[in-house]
């Protein structure tokens, strides 16, 4: 699955390709306001902190929320006292667009994540063209050569990656490539399967100096203090928010995770 997902994003941002080469892609970028600093924004407290996910659907859970003004999300998430947001922009299985990126980078002070199935480099130019703060960049859909050029391109934009993994060897992947931000997801995106514990197995191994962020099965406050407990600075969020009220549901997770 995680590979289908990757080749159909990658389609889809050959048929942009084909309205919008990338010599353009890479003028629109270069000419964007420096990104903002996530890493800063991110950075380890004392209490854990929130990346919020404009989310409307998932291969996994199906439609979530209609979401028709992102923005607005977006602005509930940082009212309600998120650290970052991230957007979902595939379209196939996800719903999302690069559109909702630039209306939640548009609307909101906290850097932005575009969150997507990114395998090539005109991707993450359209990401900083589009104004996105950081990129996904998942460990398993990339060989090590790849994730080493897309993380590099990323960090030489202004952008700060977010590279996500399944299991120890990606995280000594991600290591290996220098990434500062290293996620942990409990979704096996070959099988969908989660474990939630999984984070906890793995969080020792993520370098020192690295962010560690928790990804997936959070649906209750209990989750946010599980990962926390187990070592996560961050937890993103984003079936939670969506399908709950945002604000009164991010109190409750930053609470848990005090």
């Amino acid at each position: 699955m995680l590979a289908d997902l990757t080749a159909g994003a990658v389609e889809d941002a050959e048929v942009r390709a084909s309205a919008r080469p990338l010599a353009a892609v890479e003028a629109a970028a270069l000419a964007q306001p420096s990104a903002r600093d996530a890493l800063a924004a991110l950075a380890p407290a004392d209490r854990v902190k929130i990346i919020a996910e404009v989310k409307r659907a998932s291969p996994s859970r199906g439609d979530l929320a209609a979401i028709p003004d992102p923005a607005h999300q977006a602005l509930l998430y940082q009212q309600g006292g998120a650290s970052a947001i991230s957007v979902l922009t595939e379209g196939r299985r996800f719903k999302g667009s690069l559109a909702d990126l630039e209306a939640v980078k548009g609307a909101v002070e906290l850097p932005v994540l575009r969150k997507d199935f990114i395998a090539t480099e005109y991707q993450v130019l359209e990401a900083r063209a589009s104004g996105a703060d950081l990129v996904l960049l998942i460990v398993a859909a990339l060989e090590q050569d790849v994730l080493a050029r897309l993380h590099a391109l990323t960090l030489e934009l202004g952008m700060t990656p977010l590279v996500e993994t399944h299991s120890a060897d990606e995280v000594d992947r991600a290591a290996d490539v220098g990434a500062r931000l290293i996620g942990v997801n409990a979704r096996d995106l070959s099988t969908f399967e989660l474990d939630r514990d999984l984070f906890g197995r793995l969080a020792d191994r993520i370098p020192a100096g690295a962010v560690k962020v928790a990804e997936s099965a959070v649906l209750a406050p209990a989750d946010v203090a599980h990962y926390r407990a187990a070592g996560a600075d961050i937890v993103l969020v984003g079936e939670a928010l969506v399908t709950n009220d945002p604000v009164t549901t991010l109190k409750a997770f930053l609470e848990a995770g005090a």
